[in-house]
C-alpha cells in the first residue's frame, strides 16, 4: 500500500496510535506523533512512499513529541524520542515537520555503519552516479534540486549510502531541504514543484521540503556507480565552470564529510579509496541553474563520445 491510499484523517489515527510504518529507501520508519504538522508534511510529500503493516521489522521508531505540562499549552515545543533518549533540545511546535527530517537524517548516520555515509547530495544519470558533497550555504541543495527536476534521477539530498562491498550507492529518495533564497529560486525554476509549508526562524533560517518525483521512488530499489565527484559551490554573478582538482585532495575532503569514516577504519578507507578511483573529481562554481544542467550534462556526452 502507498501512503497516497490513507486519507489524512487515518494518517493521523495511525501517528497518534501504533505508529505509521514508511518504507523510506533501504530503511523502515515507524512515526509516531500527535502533531498535526507531522502528518499535514507526510500527507503532501510521502504520498507514493510504501506504509508497512505491524509485521515488518522496523529500523528505527521515531517519536516526535509535544511538550508537556504548561507546554502543552503555550509555547508549545517538539520534541524528539529515540530509544528512551531526547538526542536535539526542544524545537517550537512549528518547526515539528523539518525536526522529523532531520531526526531520520540522525538516526541513520549514527546507526547504519553498513553502508560508507557521506554528508552529500547523490543524483544519476544512465547508472552513473554524481556526488556532491558540500557544506551548508554551497548550493548543493538547490543544484540537486535544478537537476533532478532536469532529468537527473534523485538518490539522495543529504546522506550517500555508499556499499562496503561494490561502492554502489542506495537511494535514499527522501524530499529535498531547501533553505532561504533557495526556496524561491526553485518555486521560480519548477513552478510545479511541490513543497511542505514553509517554517522560519529555524537555526538553518526559513526551510521547506521539496517533494521527490513520483518516478524516480518508483526506481528506489535501483542503485548506481560513483563516477563523478564534484564539490559545488554557488557564486553570484560566476560562469558555469568545472575545475578538475586532484584525487588526493578530493580524498581527503570526502573524508571530512563521511558521519562514519572513523567508525568504519581501514574498511572506510578502503571504500573511500575505491570511489575516488572510480570517479573523476572537480569543484563547480555556477550561479545559474540552467548553466550547471549544461555543464552536468556535458560530462555525461563527453563520458559516452
Amino acid at each position: 500500500m502507498k501512503l497516497e491510499e490513507l486519507n489524512f484523517l487515518e494518517i493521523q489515527r495511525r501517528l497518534q496510535s501504533d505508529g505509521l510504518i514508511l518504507k523510506i529507501g533501504p530503511f523502515s520508519f515507524r512515526i509516531l506523533s500527535p502533531i498535526s504538522s507531522i502528518a499535514e508534511g507526510l500527507h503532501t510529500l510521502y504520498g507514493n512512499y510504501a506504509v508497512l503493516d505491524d509485521g515488518h521489522f522496523v529500523d528505527y521508531s521515531v517519536t516526535i513529541a509535544s511538550g508537556s505540562g504548561w507546554r502543552r499549552w503555550t509555547r508549545r515545543q517538539a520534541i524528539f524520542k529515540f530509544d528512551g533518549m531526547e538526542p536535539f533540545i526542544p524545537l517550537p511546535e512549528d518547526h515539528a515537520f523539518p525536526l522529523l527530517e532531520w531526526s531520520m537524517n540522525w538516526c541513520i548516520s549514527m546507526h547504519a555503519h553498513h553502508y560508507l555515509i557521506l554528508h552529500s547530495a547523490v543524483i544519476e544519470k544512465e547508472g552513473c552516479a554524481f556526488i556532491l558533497p558540500a557544506p551548508p550555504g554551497s548550493g548543493k541543495s538547490t543544484l540537486c534540486a535544478g537537476l533532478v527536476n532536469r532529468g537527473w534521477r534523485l538518490l539522495s539530498d543529504e546522506l550517500a549510502l555508499i556499499s562496503l562491498t561494490d561502492t554502489s550507492i542506495t537511494p535514499l529518495g527522501r524530499p529535498i531541504s531547501l533553505k532561504n533564497q533557495s526556496i524561491d529560486v526553485i518555486r521560480g525554476y519548477v513552478p510545479e514543484a511541490v513543497f511542505s509549508n514553509v517554517v522560519h526562524d529555524t537555526s538553518k533560517g526559513s526551510v521547506a521540503l521539496l517533494k521527490a518525483p513520483s518516478a524516480h521512488i518508483d526506481r528506489i530499489q535501483e542503485t548506481a556507480r560513483p563516477r563523478w565527484v564534484i564539490f559545488p559551490k554557488y557564486m553570484a554573478g560566476a560562469t558555469a565552470q568545472m575545475t578538475p582538482r586532484s584525487k588526493a585532495n578530493s580524498m581527503l575532503e570526502l573524508g571530512r564529510n563521511a558521519f562514519n569514516y572513523m567508525v568504519l577504519g581501514l574498511k572506510g578507507f578502503e571504500v573511500l579509496s575505491k570511489v575516488i578511483d572510480e570517479s573523476d573529481c572537480y569543484d563547480f562554481h555556477y550561479s545559474q541553474l540552467d548553466d550547471a544542467v549544461l555543464a552536468f550534462d556535458e560530462l555525461v556526452a563527453r563520458r559516452n563520445a
